[in-house]
């Protein structure tokens, strides 16, 4: 009798999971893809719904009993889970706070939810949540979960607050998001999908309001990421350094003069070898007033981190740390890694007026006819991006460096390179760098 009566709970689940699958189809044709990728495995008794970062587990029993309750939960639940497979959120918690990024990657799927306005979906908590968002977005100036991240750290929830979002946008235990390498589908599998919902996306939604936080989350997940340090080593030049060459040495001739002739080797190992490293470069810091300090300090101390590894940098550098708002207000060379820390303890930023970046190329076009530089690769310039550029291009590549917080940042020229990076990238060590690079 148990048994019967646990079978019809299950095919009643299944039954309610079809329509709830069905009416998401019939209503958002562009997410038939990510539909078709995720699965769901039932787990009698489990008490709560879990998802895996590619599976959703359910409680047959939980999930007739919720859907009793409110007939709309499951297309709810399912919608909620689905946009956590779609932006990645389940790959995405090393090295992360993992209360406030669950809390985040919570709210903003409700979020979407919200704005796609799907009737299917609705609940009778949805207009107390929508104010509760108003609220939210102008705090955290926006609802992707790697902004709602960014506003938590620096000024995290009450517990009160906790509570009450999680009763708002609370639906699937995110027990199992640190198992990646259990998961039936890859990130890069689930990008495929992304990219697909993004380009179906908008094809279907005439009205963009209704399509406006898919769209941000959507750029966020699928935004290309890069490796900091493989982007600065494309400043490296050519050049002798002091080291056993072990590449040109022949260990055959080595080796039979040991055995031949009294412990004498024929050859020698060569003591330097030609490497591609950092010699001459210039790292332009705009210190106007819209460029916090803490954060120009942070993204300083990271690329000198990684440029004063050993393998990025001769023994004799010449680097030239420039601070410019509307003209150059300082510049201070380095020549050994030790100057590097000097700088980066005692090292006073000046500035904070308007901004022009062209007083900074003018002054290392300068410091060229001079002989101050025997080659110079580039220059990376950190800043808003909001400022005058110069129009003719420099005889050396050019890197402008934004901090990813209000929109997209501004234009390049063309003959610039943009690279936009995360707060929250910047503040990681050296070997988590990160961000998206484009020509301009």
């Amino acid at each position: 009798m148990a048994g019967m009566m646990a079978e019809q709970i299950s095919s009643l689940a299944r039954e309610v999971i079809r329509l709830a699958h069905d009416g998401i189809l019939i209503n958002m044709r562009f997410l038939d893809v990510a539909l078709d990728r995720l699965k769901l495995e039932e787990r009698e008794q489990m008490g709560v719904f879990a998802f895996d970062g590619s599976m959703l587990f359910y409680d047959p029993a939980l999930l007739l009993a919720r859907y009793r309750k409110e007939p709309h939960f499951m297309v709810r639940l399912y919608l909620h889970v689905l946009l956590h497979c779609i932006f990645y959120h389940s790959y995405r918690t090393d090295k992360l706070e993992r209360e406030l990024w669950d809390l985040a990657t919570d709210i903003a799927v409700e979020n979407t939810v919200l704005e796609m306005n799907l009737h299917l979906a609705a609940l009778p908590s949805d207009a107390v949540l929508r104010n509760r968002m108003d609220i939210l977005q102008k705090q955290a100036g926006g609802l992707t979960a790697e902004r709602l991240y960014r506003h938590f750290r620096i000024e995290p929830p009450s517990s009160k607050a906790l509570k009450e979002w999680r009763e708002f946008c609370y639906y699937d235990e995110h027990l199992y998001w640190d198992r990646k390498e259990e998961l039936t589908l890859s990130q890069e599998e689930w990008r495929k999908v992304s990219e697909r919902v993004k380009a179906d996306l908008k094809s279907f939604s005439r009205d963009k309001n209704t399509a406006r936080s898919m769209e941000e989350n959507l750029k966020e997940a699928t935004r290309e990421k890069y490796d900091y340090s493989d982007f600065l080593r494309r400043f490296m030049t050519m050049g002798e350094t002091i080291q056993l060459n072990d590449d040109e040495f022949d260990y055959i001739y080595y080796t039979y003069g040991l055995s031949h002739y009294g412990n004498m080797p024929l050859v020698e190992p060569l003591e330097y070898k030609d490497a591609n490293k950092i010699r001459d470069f210039v790292i332009a810091i705009d210190t106007s007033a819209s460029c916090r300090g803490s954060v120009v300090r942070s993204f300083l101390n990271k690329t000198c981190q990684i440029m004063r590894q050993k393998e990025n940098f001769f023994q004799k550098i010449n680097v030239h740390i420039i601070q410019c708002d509307n003209e150059v207000q300082s510049d201070t060379k380095i020549t050994c890694g030790e100057e590097f820390d000097l700088f980066m303890q005692s090292g006073k930023l000046r500035g904070f007026g308007s901004t022009d970046f062209r007083p900074v190329f003018q002054y290392v076009e300068a410091l060229q006819e001079k002989g101050e530089f025997a080659d110079l690769k580039g220059l990376l310039y950190f800043t808003d991006g909001y400022g005058i550029y110069p129009e003719r291009m420099p005889a050396y590549d050019t890197a402008f460096v934004f901090l990813r917080e209000d929109g997209e940042a501004p234009e390049v020229p063309p003959w610039a390179i943009r690279i936009v990076l995360d707060e929250e990238q910047i503040e990681n060590g050296p070997e988590e760098a990160g961000g998206r690079e484009e020509t301009g």
